[in-house]
């Protein structure tokens, strides 16, 4: 079975950091792209990171770049996003989700995650 779980979200004041992790498994974690997409209430979703698991390229959205870090272990088949100087903005459900392609960022994904929730408050 498929399954990529995230956690790390909650309630953080304006300029707090949050760590964000998206353990995956049921797939070939080294064959695939782990995206960061996030959705806030009203808006459509949002790529914010991506990482290439086979080379460990990255990439980022222009708003968070300078902000955010994308990692990931291997070993453990897990990806973090690191966020620091967080903004009220940066509110939203945050999914993991994975993409077999060969576009980066991907155009589409495989796999999703079921989302954790960022609150920044100002």
């Amino acid at each position: 079975e498929v399954q990529l779980v995230e956690s790390g979200g909650g309630l953080v004041q304006a300029g707090g950091s949050l760590r964000l992790s998206c353990e995956a498994s049921g797939f070939t974690f080294d064959d695939y792209i782990i995206g960061w997409i996030r959705q806030a209430p009203g808006k459509e979703r949002e790529g914010v990171s991506w990482i290439s698991s086979s080379d460990g390229a990255t990439n980022y959205a222009h708003s968070v770049n300078g902000r955010f870090t994308i990692s990931s272990d291997n070993a453990k088949n897990t990806v973090y996003l690191q966020m620091n100087s967080l903004k009220p903005e940066d509110t939203a459900v945050y999914y993991c989700a994975a993409s077999g392609g060969n576009y980066f960022p991907p155009l589409e994904y495989d796999y999703w995650g079921q989302g954790t929730q960022v609150t920044v408050s100002s």
